[in-house]
């Protein structure tokens, strides 16, 4: 499974972010303008999650997507996360 985020600090920015999601913008475009992540720079690519530590809460979210679809917002203790599942 292959995934990409946006990471923010806080939860409002998460909420403005999964609004232009649902207007229909590029998940890529807004990793790279709003995400605090290092992924940022490519577009919130996380690769694959196999044999990766990631926070449980995460872990647990992304496993449930398909592919194509994006999370709703996730809470860990990084911030404020929206998880899209690539493969």
């Amino acid at each position: 499974m292959r995934f990409r985020h946006i990471l923010v600090s806080k939860k409002y920015e998460a909420e403005d972010v999964l609004g232009l999601l649902k207007k229909g913008r590029d998940f890529s475009d807004l990793a790279l303008k709003w995400s605090i992540c290092a992924s940022a720079k490519d577009g919130g690519d996380l690769g694959e999650l196999k044999g990766k530590k990631i926070d449980s809460d995460f872990l647990e979210t992304a496993e449930l997507l398909k592919v194509g679809e994006i999370s709703g917002i996730v809470r860990t203790r990084f911030g404020y996360h929206l998880i899209k599942r690539e493969s």
